[in-house]
């Protein structure tokens, strides 16, 4: 099966969906079917394999330390497609053994309920809908076999993650960060084999996975091969959770760690100590301005956890873009990066903003500020910026910030703005270099950027403006003299008419 194909079939999945229950319940259910129908293909392919290599077929089938994920009998699609009533509760108690017998999903497949009248509706529709997917998912295999390229699963998880948040508009960007915009952000951030890499607010878990692939890329491996790299993440919406973990788990990286909760409130990445653990990479996108972030638990962060995150200060109540970033500082190591999707507000805003602002710029923390394009997100046209932060900065970089105009670098596509290759190399070549572009990118020193009250807003560094197309004197002077003397030909024509017809003495 092609890629294509693959994707194609999901997509009808959505069609029979559609109708029936509201769109933004469309992706629990189809990764739910995905992820179960994957499992037990994959169970069903490793038991032959395993008689094939002369194991007793009773123990190929019941043994659990014959498979990457065990799958009892109840949850294998064979038994699930004879279900002909009460269909929903069949999943349900499907899921629910599956997960018992593989504590590293659990979790991940009894949030979605099967059996919820207010989202599948009454017992007559939710039957037929339910038939309807279990029919669709036994057309197609997704054994190992069956696929014509290995990561062709987590390929079409991508896919169907990108459809829903672009279906979903305004809440998609609450799960998923655009494909090209994490591309352009794990080059910026260059993570090697070996680091411990955070997203703390990871969403459907993308930034993870794209970092995994670049460090394989390094290593000469591709996805669902052992690479050297610790992932870890958490994400507040149990959902999308879920959905991280079946991504990562699809994408072939089981080791990853995926905590559920409230970066802010609650954080949960720690040591066997109870300290935040320290990371060489930390890579996020926040909800922009989050509204009731947590500034009350936040001004007791330091006595009543211990965290001490918030030692530049404690935003305003209703804008936690700071909050996201001191959270993330916090978590680097001595020479940790960040990469962090951020509003422009959070260069330029005063009051408590502005005086975290300065003290972590008088820390030397911030090494670049791109500006990046309009309309790159699910739901809303308004431009970001990607804040870059070093703990401890090359001895040249000291002192000085690097600020990249890259509002411009995008292919216009229908109703959004995509980073094309070419665009994210642009960008990524000028940060490594430090090379300085008329109207593109600058190197800023601080005494520049305290002069300008610790305002980083890309224009005041910058000439934004689109520059005036260059004037060639004698060319426009020779238009003004043809259109004289056009004019002059114009009035001798209308003279003479008037004085034939005897206006004109």
């Amino acid at each position: 099966m092609t890629r294509d194909a693959l994707n194609s079939h999901l997509w009808q999945a959505a069609d029979i969906l559609r109708g029936s229950i509201d769109s933004s319940d469309y992706k629990g259910y189809i990764f739910g079917f995905l992820f179960l129908k994957r499992l037990s293909d994959r169970f069903e392919e490793e038991a032959k394999e395993r008689i094939a290599d002369g194991l007793p077929t009773d123990i190929a089938y019941s043994d659990p330390d014959e498979h990457e994920f065990f799958v009892p009998e109840r949850a294998r699609w064979e038994n699930i497609r004879k279900a002909t009533t009460d269909i929903g509760s069949t999943l349900n108690k499907a899921c629910e053994e599956l997960e018992d017998a593989n504590p590293s999903i659990e979790g991940v497949l009894v949030n979605i309920d099967f059996n919820s009248e207010s989202r599948l509706g009454d017992p007559k529709n939710r039957e037929v809908v339910l038939a309807g997917l279990i029919d669709h998912f036994s057309r197609i295999d997704l054994s190992n076999e069956a696929l014509s390229e290995p990561d062709m699963l987590g390929r079409a998880y991508e896919y169907l993650i990108e459809y829903f948040a672009d279906d979903a508009g305004k809440k998609g960007g609450e799960f998923y960060t655009p494909h090209q915009v994490v591309n352009l952000m794990v080059q910026l951030l260059d993570p090697a084999p070996g680091m411990r890499i955070s997203d703390p607010t990871c969403g459907s878990g993308g930034m993870l996975i794209q970092s995994a692939e670049y460090v394989g890329a390094k290593e000469g491996k591709r996805l669902g091969e052992p690479i050297n790299v610790t992932l870890h993440g958490q994400e507040r919406n149990l959902g999308t959770w879920a959905i991280a973990k079946m991504n990562l788990l699809l994408h072939g990286l089981r080791d990853a760690r995926i905590e559920k909760g409230d970066t802010i409130r609650n954080p949960r990445l720690l040591d066997a100590e109870g300290n935040l653990i320290l990371y060489d990479r930390v890579i996020a996108n926040p909800p922009f301005s989050l509204d009731k972030w947590g500034a009350t638990e936040a001004a007791g962060d330091a006595e009543r956890l211990g965290f001490n995150r918030f030692r530049y200060g404690i935003p305003a109540k209703n804008i936690g873009d700071f909050a996201f970033v001191q959270h993330m500082l916090a978590t680097l190591n001595h020479n940790g990066v960040c990469g962090v999707v951020m509003p422009h507000g959070v260069l330029f805003r005063g009051s408590g903003d502005g005086r975290i602002r300065k003290a972590i710029l008088e820390e030397d923390f911030i090494e670049a500020v791109v500006g990046l394009p309009e309309n790159l997100f699910a739901g809303t046209g308004i431009p970001a910026i990607v804040l870059i932060l070093k703990r401890n900065k090359a001895p040249e970089h000291k002192g000085r910030i690097l600020f990249i105009h890259a509002s411009k670098e995008f292919e216009e596509r229908t109703k959004k703005a995509v980073l094309a290759p070419n665009n994210i190399r642009r960008i990524v070549e000028t940060y490594r270099s430090w090379d300085e572009i008329e109207r593109f990118s600058r190197v800023v020193s601080m005494a520049e950027v305290e002069e300008n009250d610790f305002n980083l807003n890309i224009s005041r560094y910058i000439d934004t403006l689109e520059p005036e197309a260059p004037i060639d004197v004698e060319v426009e002077l020779g238009k003004l003299w043809a259109a004289e003397e056009a004019r002059d030909q114009a009035a001798s024509r209308m003279n003479a008419i008037l004085k034939e017809m005897g206006y004109v003495g």
